[in-house]
């Protein structure tokens, strides 16, 4: 009986998993990740000398000439941003392909200890098959007992061990997948700003070509031209300005509701405007989507239904961003807001924690599913707007005047160049991804249209 449960207790240990992950070509992968990052300096610099080029162009007498060397500026500055993106993607391919290593090795090494544990309990189910009693009226000494009890202790503890080494892989497991749908994520944003960058290469091309086109090339005709050109209030005012998920409205509605969200915010009117403008841009496939399948199920379903239900909608008629390969859309209206930020600019709170961001003790999936309740004090826009409804994210008057607010939250109502600008970056990639030089066409994208509207806005109201 002895030599029996010993030979359990071994054949249960043996099954404890001795894990040590194959070394990775680390050192090849950080050799390339510092090559990237010297190419990555040396496209900065130059871009910072084609941003010099471009300031002095601007800033010289408006001639024939200077528009043109403000085009090439402009080209040659985006075009090194377009390879500075695609060498930040390069970076992030690597990055990825080390992470899919390690979840592959984590994966294996959770299958190995699943199965150690199984092998456990079932010699530990053999073990519990022979009662003290049987053990006891056997053959062997008393003394023989104790030790075999002492091997059935050995076995508890090697299945306490491997429960602890399963806990433990399966939270570095759901890191490393965090970790990868977090790089997936940003490689998306990169590509859809260098789709942007292309984009902008392709119209600012087209812009000098046709000026070359109808100045010929000579002065004379550039001035000519400089003087019939310049936009009338009527022309500004009977534009359409183009929102995502919303009928293109004329742009003086448009900006009288940017004003609006100006004074009550301190964001510029026209930041309001370029932000709005970069977003409609951003991507064909963006409210297309249907919340059942495009959102994410625990962090922003629940509370769509909420959202929906305060506003007297149908969730499933209502367009929301339809998800990405690498993870979850669901953002709704003009700004592209997803349910789980929007709840604090449209008035929700979780009745467990009275808050729409302190959870409290509950964990993220208990917060996110609720109950939710529309609180008309907490409806931050409908203040701001002095409404007599729930906020609704689809409304343009609403939209406006909720991504003045997030911008204002950013640090956009300072007011100067830099802190708009980094605003504008913080709204489209978070405050921790902000300062990435890689997204940089994004904030001067934003900026550029801004300029564009301060100038409508400065005819407007001259």
């Amino acid at each position: 009986m002895r030599r029996f449960l010993l030979f359990i207790l071994v054949g249960a240990i043996g099954f404890l998993p001795s894990f040590a992950f194959a070394q990775s070509p680390m050192s090849a992968v950080a050799n390339r990740q510092q090559e990237l990052k010297n190419q990555l300096s040396a496209l900065e610099s130059q871009i910072a000398a084609q941003q010099q080029l471009l300031d002095v162009a601007q800033n010289q007498h408006q001639t024939l000439q200077t528009q043109i060397d403000a085009f090439n500026a402009e080209i040659k500055k985006t075009q090194l941003q377009i390879k500075a993106i695609t060498l930040t993607i390069a970076q992030l391919n690597d990055n990825i392909g080390v992470h899919n290593q390690t979840l592959s090795q984590l994966s294996a090494r959770l299958v190995a200890e699943k199965e150690s544990l199984a092998q456990i309990l079932r010699q530990t189910q053999m073990l519990d098959e022979y009662s003290a009693v049987n053990v006891a009226l056997g053959s062997q000494s008393v003394s023989g007992f104790f030790s075999d009890l002492d091997a059935f202790t050995s076995i508890k503890s090697a299945l306490a061990d491997s429960f602890n080494e399963i806990e433990q892989t399966s939270a570095s497991t759901e890191a490393e997948k965090e970790a990868l749908q977090a790089r997936l994520a940003e490689q998306e944003q990169l590509r859809t700003v260098a789709q942007l960058a292309k984009q902008a290469v392709q119209a600012q091309e087209k812009e000098k070509q046709k000026l070359l086109a109808q100045t010929k090339g000579i002065e004379a005709n550039y001035q000519k031209l400089i003087a019939v050109s310049q936009k009338t209030a009527a022309q500004i005012r009977s534009e359409l300005f183009m929102l995502r998920d919303s009928a293109s409205i004329p742009f003086g509605l448009a900006l009288s509701y940017a004003q609006a969200a100006e004074r009550a915010t301190g964001t510029r009117a026209a930041v309001t405007l370029a932000v709005l403008k970069q977003e409609t841009n951003l991507g064909e496939n963006l409210g297309t989507g249907t919340w059942r399948v495009d959102m994410h199920p625990t962090r922003d379903r629940p509370i769509f239904t909420y959202i929906t239900q305060a506003l007297g909608l149908d969730p499933g008629k209502m367009p929301v961003s339809k998800k990405p390969w690498y993870g979850w859309g669901g953002a709704m209206g003009p700004g592209q807001f997803i349910p789980s930020t929007w709840i604090c600019y449209g008035g929700f709170i979780n009745t467990n924690t009275n808050s729409c961001s302190n959870r409290g003790s509950l964990t993220w999936d208990q917060f996110y599913q609720g109950p939710w309740t529309y609180v008309a004090s907490k409806d931050r826009v409908r203040k701001l707007l002095g409404a007599s409804s729930p906020s609704n994210p689809w409304s343009a008057q609403v939209a406006i005047m909720a991504t003045a607010m997030l911008m204002a939250d950013n640090g956009a109502a300072k007011q100067t160049y830099a802190a708009e600008r980094l605003a504008a970056l913080r709204y489209f990639a978070g405050w921790g991804g902000a300062g990435k030089s890689a997204y940089a066409f994004y904030g001067d994208g934003v900026m550029g249209f801004a300029a564009n509207f301060q100038r409508d806005i400065n005819l407007l109201g001259g």
